[in-house]
């Protein structure tokens, strides 16, 4: 028993001699690859190589340092965005549904008041609808925009003579903090575009210029949509949007109840007995040309067809009766 015991711990023994020296010999070689990841510029937690990053052209003098722009863009960027007196910034937009008697000569004058107001029109519409009756009427809509502070003067002026107004909403846009934000970005992007272009300027080596310079355009490129981000605020707060359906008068009107009329009734009783005179000697032309040879083609092969297994039953049956007769005429024998 004690020799059984003594070898097992012999055994675990060795198996931890061996596990320390192999843990040792990990660690050790962990260390070197780490060493010499860090050497070529590719350590886990670095960033590029130090091959790949740009080198700044050599100056005379004290080089700009490109933190500087960075810290620059961020300056900027902050100092934009600190809470200033911002005049707020709306967009008004309005719809209108009006019952008018001519709704085509009503959309030209709406048409006018738009240039009158110093707007525009957007878009223009007249077409057909019916009613619920089946009545022929005309439509349209026109989208026009005009200065934001004679948006209610120009609905007023839109619903004067109207027959009825069915609808009319109004709806406001506060895009303040986002054009705020957005002249912010525009200012970070100006600045870092001027300290581009200073170290373009001072740059030497073709490599360096050709780096910089497309940072210049991809730098310039955002500023160009800022720009029109904010163009397009500050236009949508300017002109408000009128939307306008106009309505004829005649398509709101309840469906009138004329005078009975019996002629009418006689005249419409034998127009359509003609027509459905018309329409029986058209069937009866179109079966006997048409319908009654197809239904004979069909019939003579199905009466063919019914012959034969007439016949075949026929033949079955006489030999089964002669069977018979001959079985009968064994058995009295």
């Amino acid at each position: 028993m004690k020799r059984t015991l003594f070898i097992i711990l012999a055994v675990v023994a060795v198996f931890l001699v061996i596990g320390i020296s192999f843990t040792s010999m990990v660690s050790q070689r962990s260390a070197t690859f780490n060493s010499s990841s860090r050497d070529l510029g590719y350590g886990f937690g670095g960033g590029a190589p130090e091959s790949v990053a740009p080198q700044m052209p050599a100056m005379e003098g004290p080089a700009p340092a490109f933190d500087s722009s960075v810290t620059g863009e961020q300056d900027a960027y902050n100092g934009a965005s600190q809470p200033q007196a911002q005049e707020r910034l709306v967009i008004e937009n309005a719809d209108l549904a009006i019952v008018v008697k001519d709704p085509k000569a009503r959309m030209a004058e709406i048409n006018n008041l738009a240039n009158e107001f110093g707007g525009y029109v957007v878009s223009s519409n007249l077409y057909q609808s019916f009613t619920s009756f089946g009545k022929e009427v005309p439509e349209a809509n026109i989208v026009i925009r005009v200065p934001s502070e004679r948006l209610d003067e120009a609905l007023g002026r839109i619903k004067e003579g109207a027959v009825e107004v069915q609808s009319e909403n109004r709806s406001g846009q506060d895009v303040t903090s986002q054009y705020v934000d957005l002249q912010a970005q525009l200012k970070a992007k100006q600045a870092a575009e001027k300290k581009l272009l200073e170290i373009l300027d001072q740059a030497t080596r073709a490599e360096d210029v050709l780096a910089i310079y497309l940072q210049v355009q991809t730098v310039q490129t955002e500023i160009e949509q800022l720009k029109g981000q904010i163009k397009y605020l500050e236009e949508s707060a300017d002109l408000s949007a009128i939307s306008v359906r106009l309505i004829a008068e005649e398509g709101t009107q309840p469906i009138e109840i004329g005078p009975w009329k019996p002629e009418g009734a006689a005249k419409e009783a034998v127009q359509d007995l003609i027509f459905f005179f018309q329409n029986f000697v058209d069937f009866l032309i179109r079966f006997v040309l048409l319908t009654l040879p197809a239904l004979v083609l069909i019939a003579i092969p199905l009466f063919l067809v019914y012959l034969g297994g007439r016949g075949v039953n026929r033949r079955n049956r006489k030999s089964k009766v002669s069977a018979e007769e001959v079985n009968s005429e064994e058995i009295k024998g």
